[in-house]
């Protein structure tokens, strides 16, 4: 991991079209902004993370299918 300090108002650039700004810095929570093209996905880490294992938890899931339309009807109601 390459780690650079940066002060508010200050950037970095990855590659020729992302840049990386430092707006604000309160206490222990940093602003950033971040310009991308549209094409380039950007997420918080804990998001990802979170997803990802809700994904391998559904994928090791052994639900009939029986209980899927059961689970299905009772969403549909509520």
């Amino acid at each position: 991991m390459l780690v650079l300090g940066r002060k508010k108002g200050e950037s970095i650039l990855i590659g020729n079209n992302i840049e990386l700004s430092v707006l604000e810095i309160v206490g222990d929570t940093i602003k950033l902004g971040i310009k991308a093209p549209a094409e380039v996905g950007i997420l918080r880490k804990e998001l990802y993370v979170s997803v990802e294992s809700m994904n391998l938890t559904a994928e090791q899931s052994t639900i009939s299918a029986s209980d899927l339309k059961h689970q299905f009807k009772k969403i549909k109601k509520s």
